[in-house]
């Protein structure tokens, strides 16, 4: 333990206070802020925190750093469902703070969890416990309970060469990678003896990053496709209101005639204000004006089984090479689904609140036609979870993704969804079309690079060229489960000395 008077033990005196601020701190490494340092100085001083801390101290440090995280990080969430999700504000807030709750709770069990496997500090617990455990705790956090994936340490690095190792590991071990650093500079500050080692191993990771910046997994699979992205930019709050659907409507078919020429056009999520099964005349009006002119249409709107009564949300692609639906798969918890009792229920209709549930899409669905193309589809948040694209990529040349950004107003959300898309690109090897409601519409390109976008807020048109690509990135063969069986074995590996240790004593 620290001498009773020098800094560490002062900062050890406000450690609650000392994990809130590098959990807010940690926040601005992601966009738009973009300090991308920060998501190793962040962690790098949970972690300090760690090597003086008892199992049940650690968890409890590890709460108040992620329920601060989580709370500077996605305070906007606040803004969907109260501003634009019509909730009160009482029940916007508790919602929010239940997340927080939870989010916190997660780096609370990884704190506890790995002081009890290894209690006493090492550099190998720094450098490979640590990183291991946090690895798998943000995976777990992305698909457990429907999962929540933002603010993943490695989105944070978008602009660093290690992004590069997103094509090798995917998202994951580019948070390894961080983490990794993070437990560098533990080491640094502590003054171990393994310096030099520690440092060796942090520059071969940003290096082999730089390495592969750029590297080409996959090739080109035909001549460019021109392609244009429409941003209607109307405003989450008048957008359903039956007074402005007309001009809703018109607002994009003018889009949509201005773009006519390009090989492909693509309008947001649910940039129909109608039914699928509601909008026949608007739909062939639109899909006349576009044959006419060579372009092949791909948008957004809601469809309805009129046997079943089912809504699901999808992405409808008018091409000469037939018709096809792109259903969502991953539901927004309280946005489009309610995963409340029955009695809660009847409260939200009583209050005139939404609460009807979207039904998902089917597990896999087969790449939409397009401009001769084949674009393996996502809707909304769906691009935030890397490993859902993997089966349809062997079959694409090219990656689609609409959304509805409206909910979120002027805040960083979209900039964060943003930044996740663009590792989706990197990690699949394929240009990337992200048409949004009010921005930020964006043309991604095979290295993760934003080739163009159109400002928020205002309505525009993305013109860019596309060129498809095929083969696969190391990644995309593989998945996840390289990285993520390392991790386990790291702390299976761990678990078992410590057990061998106890026995032995």
């Amino acid at each position: 333990m620290p001498a009773p008077d020098s800094p560490v033990s002062r900062l050890l005196r406000y450690r609650r206070l000392v994990a809130v601020l590098a959990g807010v701190g940690t926040s601005f490494a992601f966009a738009p802020y973009g300090w991308h340092f920060l998501a190793w100085l962040g962690p790098a001083v949970l972690f300090l925190l760690w090597e003086y801390e008892q199992p049940r101290e650690a968890a409890g440090t590890g709460f108040w750093f992620g329920a601060a995280l989580f709370g500077a990080g996605t305070w906007w969430i606040f803004t969907a469902i109260h501003e634009f999700g019509q909730a009160p504000a009482w029940l916007a807030l508790f919602l929010v703070a239940a997340l927080l709750a939870i989010k916190g709770s997660y780096y609370a069990l990884t704190g506890y969890v790995l002081l009890r496997i290894a209690p006493d500090p090492s550099p190998s617990r720094s450098l490979l416990l640590i990183p291991a455990g946090w690895t798998l705790m943000e995976w777990l956090r992305g698909w457990l309970f429907t999962g929540f994936p933002w603010l993943q340490l490695g989105y944070s690095q978008s602009d660093t060469p290690i992004a590069g190792l997103a094509t090798l590991g995917g998202i994951h071990f580019v948070t390894f990678s961080v983490a990794l650093f993070a437990g560098v500079i533990v080491i640094l500050v502590q003054g171990h003896g393994s310096r030099l080692a520690a440092v060796a191993i942090a520059a071969a990771l940003w290096g082999g990053g730089w390495l592969l910046d750029g590297r080409d997994w996959t090739r080109p699979a035909g001549e460019p496709v021109t392609v244009a992205l429409l941003q209607g930019a109307i405003p989450q709050d008048e957008k359903w209101l039956a007074e402005n659907r007309a001009a809703t409507l018109d607002r994009y078919r003018a889009l949509n005639r201005e773009a006519l020429g390009a090989r492909i056009i693509v309008w947001p999520e649910s940039a129909v204000p109608v039914l699928a099964h509601d909008a026949g005349v608007y739909l062939e009006a639109i899909r006349g004006e576009s044959a006419a002119r060579g372009s092949d249409v791909m948008l957004g709107l809601l469809g309805f089984d009129l046997e079943t009564g089912e809504i699901r949300n999808g992405l409808f692609s008018m091409s000469g090479d037939g018709d096809a639906w792109y259903y969502k798969r991953r539901l927004v918890p309280f946005g489009e689904f309610f995963p409340v009792p029955e009695a809660v229920r009847k409260w939200m209709r009583l209050q005139n609140l939404p609460y009807y549930d979207m039904t998902p899409g089917d597990e896999y669905q087969a790449p939409l036609h397009a401009g001769g193309q084949r674009l393996a589809a996502t809707i909304c948040y769906e691009d935030a979870y890397g490993a859902d694209q993997l089966a349809a990529l062997p079959g694409s040349t090219l990656l689609v993704n609409v959304t509805n950004n409206a909910w979120f107003g002027d805040s960083s959300a979209p900039h964060q969804q943003l930044q996740m898309a663009r590792f989706r690109a990197l990690e699949a090897g394929r240009f990337l079309m992200r048409a949004t409601s009010n921005g930020i519409t964006a043309v991604i390109g095979p290295d993760g690079a934003v080739v163009g976008r159109i400002p928020q807020f205002v309505p525009g048109i993305l013109k860019s060229s596309v060129v498809p690509r095929t083969g696969l990135t190391p990644y995309a063969r593989t998945g996840n489960w390289p990285i993520l069986s390392f991790a386990f074995l790291v702390l299976v590996s761990f678990a078992i000395a410590r057990l061998l240790a106890r026995r032995g004593t």
